[in-house]
C-alpha cells in the first residue's frame, strides 16, 4: 500500500479514490508517520469482512467443540473455587 499524508488525502481525495476503484490501487493514510487508515477498493474491503466472519465462525466451533469435550463446571462450583 501507498503511504499518503492526511494532507495530501484530503487535497487529492477523489483523486485516490478514482485510483482505488477504478485501478484497484490501495493507500494507506498517515498522520505524523503513523497509518490510521485505509482507502482500498470496495472488493477487499469485503473479502476481508467475509474473512472476518469465517474466522469467527471457526473460532465459535472451536468454543462449542471444546466446552463440549471438556463439559461444564455447575455455577456452585464456580461460586466456591472464587469465593464468591
Amino acid at each position: 500500500m501507498k503511504p499518503v499524508t492526511t494532507a495530501e488525502a484530503r487535497k487529492n481525495m477523489a483523486e485516490l479514490l478514482n485510483r482505488a476503484a477504478y485501478g484497484g490501487e490501495r493507500f494507506v493514510v498517515t498522520r505524523h508517520g503513523k497509518e490510521l487508515v485505509a482507502i482500498v477498493p470496495v472488493a477487499e474491503a469485503t473479502f476481508l469482512e467475509r474473512l472476518r466472519r469465517l474466522l469467527e465462525e471457526k473460532e465459535y466451533e472451536a468454543a462449542l467443540e471444546a466446552v463440549s469435550e471438556m463439559g461444564t463446571v455447575p455455577w456452585r462450583e464456580v461460586r466456591r473455587d472464587l469465593d464468591l
